[in-house]
Parts: C-alpha cells; sequence; structure tokens
C-alpha cells in the first residue's frame, strides 16, 4: 500500500525542511550583531542577554500562535535541565568568547559542525539513517572545517582557541539537539521559554559570581533583539522541524545558518577570512546541497500503538480516525494506530523510528 499526502499537500521532508532552513535564516542572521554587540562584555552575560530575549520571544508567541503540542511533565523536567545547561549555559557561552576572538565571518563558517555532530549523535542515539548522499555531505563540511584550520595557520588574524572555543560550542549543541528531539511534540513555546529561562537563570547567577563586565545599554538591547530572534523564534522553528523530520536532517538543514551570518558579516565589512574561507563555504555549501536533496522511501510496517501527539489527518498516518466536528491542521490527542504495512517518502519522525539494514 502507498500513499501520498493528497493534492496540493507539500512533502512531509518539504516541509520539515522548509521549517529547518527558517530556523537556520533565523539564527545565521544573529551572528554578525552577537559578534558586534558582544564586544567588551562578558560572554556569560552575553549568553544571558541572548535567551532573555528568546524567553520573552517564547511567551510572545505563545500568545498569538495556536498550541500545538503535548503538556509539560514531570517526567521532561530531567531533559529540560541537561539542556538548559549544555545548550543554553555552555555553548552560547563558548560561541560568544569564541566569536570576540575568531571574528564573525571565520566564527560563523565554524558552526557548520553543529551539523556533522547532530548528525553523527542522531545515528547513535536514535538509529536515524546516514546514506551514502549524507555520509558524502558529511567529509564535505569535514574538509571545509580543514580549510579552514588551513587559513588559520597561513593568516595572522586567526584565533586557535577562538575556533576550539566555537567548535566546543557546535559539540555542545549538537547533544542540545539530540536531546531535544525527545521533547519535539510538547508545545514549541513550552520548550523554548523553559529552555531560555533555566539558560538565562544559570548563565546571569555564573556571570555575578565572575563579576563580569556589563555592557552598554544599546549593546544589552541589541543582544536581547538577537536572542529573541535567533535564539527564541529559531528555536520554536528547530523544534517543529525535529517534529517532522528528525533531528539529522534538521541538524544538517541547519547548516545554512552560518552561510547566512558569513554573508552578512562579510557585506557588513569583515573580509579577513581570505581565500580559505570561500574554499570552505564552497565546500560547506554542497554538502548542505546533498542534505537538502535528499529523499527517503522505501517499504516499511508499523505497529499497533497507542499515543498522544500533534498530527494532522493529511499526513498519511491519521486518516483512520475522524472528528465532529471535523478538525482542520495540527492537533494533540490520545489516538490509536491499527497495524500497517506501505510505502511512501518519509523522514525519521515519530513514526518512522524503525531499523534500517
Amino acid at each position: 500500500m502507498a500513499y501520498s499526502p493528497g493534492v496540493g499537500s507539500p512533502s512531509p521532508i518539504g516541509r520539515g525542511a522548509t521549517l529547518a532552513v527558517l530556523a537556520a535564516v533565523a539564527f545565521g542572521a544573529t551572528m554578525p550583531l552577537v559578534a558586534y554587540a558582544g564586544r567588551g562584555a562578558g560572554p556569560l552575560i552575553t549568553a544571558c542577554l541572548l535567551y532573555a530575549g528568546a524567553f520573552a520571544s517564547a511567551l510572545t508567541l505563545g500568545l498569538v500562535a495556536p498550541s500545538s503540542g503535548e503538556p509539560l511533565r514531570r517526567a521532561h523536567l530531567g531533559r529540560f535541565a541537561a539542556i538548559a545547561l549544555v545548550g543554553a549555559a555552555l555553548a552560547p557561552t563558548l560561541l560568544a568568547w569564541g566569536l570576540q576572538r575568531t571574528g564573525a565571518t571565520v566564527g560563523s563558517l565554524l558552526l557548520n559542525g553543529e551539523a556533522l555532530f547532530t548528525v553523527l549523535l542522531a545515528r547513535a542515539l536514535y538509529r536515524e539513517p546516514i546514506g551514502a548522499r549524507v555520509a558524502a555531505a558529511l567529509v564535505l563540511m569535514l574538509l571545509g572545517g580543514a580549510a579552514l584550520v588551513a587559513g588559520a595557520a597561513t593568516g595572522g588574524s586567526w584565533s586557535a582557541l577562538g575556533a576550539v572555543a566555537v567548535a566546543g560550542a557546535t559539540a555542545a549543541w549538537a547533544v542540545d539537539n539530540a536531546l531535544t528531539r525527545g521533547l519535539a511534540t510538547l508545545d514549541p513555546m513550552i520548550v523554548v521559554a523553559t529552555k531560555s529561562g533555566l539558560g538565562a537563570l544559570a548563565t546571569v547567577a555564573l556571570a555575578l559570581l565572575h563579576g563580569e563586565p556589563l555592557p552598554s545599554l544599546r549593546a544589552a538591547l541589541l543582544l536581547v533583539a538577537a536572542g529573541a530572534t535567533g535564539y527564541g523564534l529559531s528555536l520554536r522553528l528547530y523544534v517543529l522541524a525535529q517534529r517532522r523530520i528528525g533531528a539529522a536532517r534538521t541538524g544538517s538543514i541547519f547548516a545554512v545558518a552560518p552561510f547566512v551570518g558569513a554573508a552578512l558579516a562579510w557585506a557588513l565589512g569583515d573580509q579577513q577570512a581570505g581565500w580559505w574561507a570561500a574554499v570552505a563555504a564552497l565546500l560547506f555549501a554542497a554538502g548542505v546541497a546533498l542534505h537538502l536533496t535528499e529523499h527517503h522511501h522505501h517499504r516499511h510496517t508499523h505497529d499497533a500503538v497507542e499515543h498522544d501527539h500533534p498530527h494532522r489527518h493529511d499526513d498519511g498516518h491519521h486518516a483512520d480516525h475522524t472528528h465532529d466536528p471535523p478538525f482542520v491542521g495540527e492537533h494533540s490527542h490520545p489516538h490509536r494506530h491499527a497495524r500497517v504495512e506501505h510505502e511512501h517518502e518519509h523522514a525519521p519522525d515519530l513514526h518512522h523510528d524503525h531499523a534500517h539494514s
């Protein structure tokens, strides 16, 4: 048995990929702003202001956007604590410290490491498939990173410690991405508000203990604005993308973000990267293109299950139950699936966590 989502409906991979690209643009566009506004401020204070903006953004979007997902439960709190520590405290602190030493262009390009680490963790933890196309993309991204290292060795304007800090931030965010996959069925407002709120509290406490310098009022407002867009709105879109296409593909497509940041930094006058950065950008671009054009299609079986998660009735898996009156769009409630075997294009979402030979 095969199905299609319906005439005029986007494919499940296309819908998730679009959300991931939008998340990447929202995040990447803030990188030059973070590098500029964070000068003279401590990295912990910078991270705190970024996530304060994300928290405000989550609450604002929660007022205007419809709820879509499960409620927060006590079982989720441990995962949220780990995410707040790794993704909302450690990662942005390392990024802010590293960007002040590498420059916005090179620092933005180095953020592609997040895609590599995320794909590997998704494979190890969630059995998400890595085919020849994804493997080739990862090799290209590794070569792009090597090109940046070569540029660092030949140019005197680059800080190796800054590069290590940015790379550490990408590894921390990859762990964050893998942990967030288990929360993708929650309301995105809950995910963003909880993560950013915990991250802001943790970083401000550490900043006060270390006596970090405060930025000017103008710089602080810029960082809060960058956090609202690059961390609040971006994370909301990222969670919605993970819900549809899994952690590996969302992380891979999110590799678009560094190109947005690097392009804006270059346009604003940060042109210290040189030819090696241009070579790295081409290699990264080729890797992203391979990810975006991937298709996954084979016959598979769904066992009978009863669960509660956000879903639509036109996605090929939820047409077997109805509502009176009919419900259009995404919603969440307990429902049951009978066992079914079929074939269609899919990504490793909640319904397609199956093994591959």
